[in-house]
């Protein structure tokens, strides 16, 4: 989804702090007493879940500008 907006001449930087989590983000959800504790293993699973696919975005983004260049 996010590299398809991107295609569509979204801002790559805007796509990525939309994807990103910060860490300092997720040691406030962690800290914080809202939520159950074992909620917290969700919130791990979600941050590493959203790096994962900012990782496979930034792949997709730079092939793409390396693709550009070559043609």
């Amino acid at each position: 989804m996010f590299y398809g907006l991107f295609l569509r001449g979204h801002s790559a930087e805007a796509l990525r702090r939309d994807i990103d989590v910060p860490k300092d983000l997720l040691e406030k959800w962690l800290s914080s007493n809202r939520f159950e504790p074992n909620f917290h293993d969700n919130l791990r699973r979600l941050y590493y879940y959203r790096k994962q696919v900012l990782a496979i975005f930034d792949e997709l983004v730079t092939s793409e500008k390396n693709r550009d260049r070559l043609h």
